[in-house]
């Protein structure tokens, strides 16, 4: 079997079988690159190569979770909490209850969209705003599985769809510009307004899979534990310092994630957004000086486990780039599609996947995946809007249900802080069946029928 499919398969099952996903990673690289015909030490030396690229990103991770962790002493997210709490009444009837729980669900998915396209913070948001809702969710018996579900399509489907934000740079930087580098010598043209119409089709699979999930597959409430944040376990902590929030904190609160976020923008950079709005914090005396550092410490090891494992992804990645069966496995499939275009179409996009899951990126894989999908869809009589289709989303399955992925990383860093949400089974397993599934089906058929 090709070293590719054999890596993702060592890496899927052992993160199914409850193993630590870093160790599966990394146990699938080197499956992988022995499989591929690496030495032990070229595995390894790729691996140590590709983790760097995981760093910056991890870094980010950390400092927003010291971020979120400074924030929940100011008290404004327990503020936001009770007055959440607050809309389910003194009733709190099961169709009260079903109202709020709805509405929670729809802010999630509004904030999640606001994060790809109008306000482009992608996952900064979640730490700083889920971990607070913990509690109101626990109150409705709100399956957080639906919760992933949410966040997870508002990371991805805007972007894939809306030429804003990161979908400018998704739709035009990337998709497109590799389509035309690789189809030009072959007389294949798309424009700009194509690639919004093309990705239209697997964008509904995604609407229809978050529709199930949210109205079918985990609309039954399921209970949770009153457990202790994360975010408040740490050294010198008081619960009384919040309990009753002061003007000026909620004031300093709104003014530095107001700062963190537009600092963000401004510069491009998660870290720095974080490290600003923590200062203001310290000097807002939201916490005092001393305890800095033990807040610090905190929010990052509340974020380590979510940092190492993009860094063995990135590890992962670079390993079976190395392997060069990447296009090993394209050939492959061509020898066994013949002239079939129908099975030409799905076997492009199960190829796409397997490229994509363990590479956990959309936005990293375009052009490897544009430079070989596109010459086989000239070849098998493909339109330019079918080829855009097949193209976007053999890529797009890469964040929607990775086990490496932002969008699934995301949430499990928001949703896990009490540790009752697994990555795996919570996040993974649900997006994976929700939206993979509906994104082949749907790019299946945008393939045959534009």
């Amino acid at each position: 079997m090709n070293a590719v499919i054999i890596a993702v398969l060592v890496m899927v099952g052992l993160s199914l079988a409850r193993v630590s996903v870093v160790f599966a990673l990394v146990v699938g690289a080197l499956v992988g690159g022995l499989v591929g015909g690496l030495s032990i030490e070229a595995t390894l030396a790729a691996f140590n190569e590709g983790v760097g690229g995981g760093a910056k990103v991890a870094l980010a991770y950390a400092t927003l979770g010291a971020f979120a962790v400074a924030l929940s002493r100011s008290g404004l997210p327990d503020l936001l909490a009770r007055w959440l709490i607050t809309l389910l009444g003194q009733e709190a009837s099961a169709s009260h209850q079903a109202t709020v729980k709805y509405l929670l669900l729809g802010a999630v998915l509004l904030m999640s969209i606001s994060s790809q396209n109008l306000i482009p913070v992608h996952i900064a948001f979640i730490p700083i705003l889920v971990p607070p809702l913990l509690k109101v969710m626990n109150e409705l018996r709100l399956d957080r599985r639906a919760v992933a579900c949410a966040l997870t399509f508002g990371l991805t489907a805007p972007y894939m769809l809306l030429p804003v934000g990161f979908g400018a740079i998704f739709l035009n930087d990337i998709l497109l510009a590799n389509i035309n580098q690789a189809g030009t010598a072959l007389g294949l043209s798309v424009s700009r307004g194509m690639v919004p119409l093309a990705m239209g089709v697997p964008v509904a699979g995604m609407a229809l899979g978050l529709l199930v999930a949210l109205f079918l597959s985990y609309r039954r409430p399921r209970a949770y534990e009153a457990r202790e944040l994360a975010t408040t376990n740490v050294p010198h902590h008081h619960p009384e310092t919040h309990a009753t929030p002061h003007t000026l904190g909620l004031v300093m609160s709104g003014g530095a994630i107001v700062a963190a976020l537009g600092i963000q923008l401004y510069t491009g950079s998660m870290v720095f957004g974080g490290l600003v709005g923590f200062a203001l914090l310290s000097l807002g005396g939201i916490f005092k000086w001393r305890e800095a550092d033990d807040l610090f410490t905190s929010g990052m090891r509340m974020m380590a486990l979510i940092g190492f494992i993009i860094i063995a992804a990135s590890g992962f990645a670079a390993v079976m780039t190395a392997t060069d069966e990447i296009e090993t496995l394209v050939q492959s499939s061509v020898d066994v599609i013949g002239d079939n275009r129908g099975l030409a179409a799905l076997l492009m996009l199960l190829v796409g996947l397997f490229i994509t899951l363990g590479i956990g990126s959309s936005f990293s894989t375009i052009p490897i995946i544009a430079a070989i999908f596109v010459p086989l869809a000239v070849q098998f009589g493909f339109s330019p809007l079918a080829t855009v289709a097949l193209v976007g989303t053999a890529a797009a399955l890469g964040d929607a249900g990775s086990p490496a992925s932002d969008s699934t990383l995301g949430p499990t860093s928001g949703l896990n802080v009490d540790r009752q949400h697994d990555h795996i089974w919570d996040s993974v397993v649900p997006t994976f069946l929700h939206y993979n599934i509906p994104l082949i089906a749907f790019g299946w058929l945008a393939a045959m029928t534009l």
